[in-house]
């Protein structure tokens, strides 16, 4: 399995997460770039999921049908040829951080998946069946961890 790099101007890698892309915030979608997407990827799936949420790894983004010959989405935007689903809002795209104010930072792990094939998920899945699905297609994957509190 070959990785991929996912990085962001927004935020290093373990560092914390401007408002701007807090809920609380504009609620913005941050800026990613990627490489190493094999070259016989059918498509990407991006995740950005919070396991530290008091009710359970929390979804903030899934987008599939990424163009697997893309190398990144802007700020505020859809990745190219991505279909953004439902996230734990409830809201289509992206929804920010938001812990609850006391709590220790939350880290938000944003994933991005090569796939051999494309993936069926529900209209607003929670992060446990994208990693069901995904895991049965891929051939590669990187990570970004940001951190977020209030």
């Amino acid at each position: 399995m070959t990785g991929i790099e996912l990085r962001s101007d927004a935020f290093n890698d373990h560092s914390f997460i401007a408002r701007r892309y807090a809920y609380e915030g504009p609620n913005v979608s941050p800026p990613l770039t990627w490489s190493g997407v094999p070259d016989d990827a059918a498509e990407l799936v991006l995740l950005c999921e919070d396991p530290d949420a008091p009710s359970g790894t929390f979804t903030h983004w899934v987008v599939v049908g990424i163009d697997p010959h893309s190398d990144g989405v802007e700020a505020g935007h859809c990745p190219p040829g991505g279909t953004e689903l439902v996230n734990g809002y409830g809201q289509p795209g992206w929804g920010g951080p938001h812990p609850p104010p006391g709590d220790d930072a939350h880290h938000y792990f944003f994933r991005l998946y090569a796939l051999t094939e494309p993936c069926v998920l529900p209209d607003a899945p929670r992060a446990d069946q994208v990693h069901e699905e995904v895991e049965k297609r891929r051939l590669a994957d990187g990570t970004l961890v940001g951190l977020y509190q209030r």
